[in-house]
């Protein structure tokens, strides 16, 4: 199982130079082939940006989340938030960044999927989605 960074979302809903390899990765969790998590955390962020910039994608975007099978979505507890912040001093990384490290990590993840180079160097490999279509 991979965990999704909220980045690898938004790069498919603003249709950026990496879209495509994004929605082959999401198409592969759709089928089957590969499973994913994603965090609440990561689903509002997109919702927050899409509610105020591009109103028109967030149905779509909403709606692509619940019909990918092979992704779940995992709701964070005030625990893991508390949890997180207390890893952001080990790992010196953001909220953000510490509570997708954080979740990768209590779920046993074999990659965070991000394009976000904050992520390496900890000891869960960041992979692109390209990585995963390979």
């Amino acid at each position: 199982m991979i965990l999704v960074d909220t980045n690898v979302f938004m790069e498919l809903v603003f249709g950026r130079s990496r879209a495509i390899e994004c929605r082959v990765m999401l198409n592969r969790m759709s089928e089957g082939e590969v499973s994913g998590v994603v965090t609440r955390f990561s689903v509002h962020a997109v919702e927050a940006i899409l509610g105020g910039k591009a109103k028109d994608k967030l149905n779509p975007f909403l709606r692509g989340l619940e019909q990918t099978q092979g992704l779940s979505i995992y709701e964070t507890s005030t625990t893991d938030e508390i949890a997180a912040s207390m890893v952001m001093e080990k790992i010196k990384r953001d909220f953000d960044d510490s509570l997708q490290y954080y979740v990768a990590k209590k779920l046993g993840v074999e990659s965070i999927v991000s394009f976000d180079k904050d992520f390496d160097g900890l000891d869960i490999p960041r992979r692109e989605p390209k990585d995963i279509n390979a």
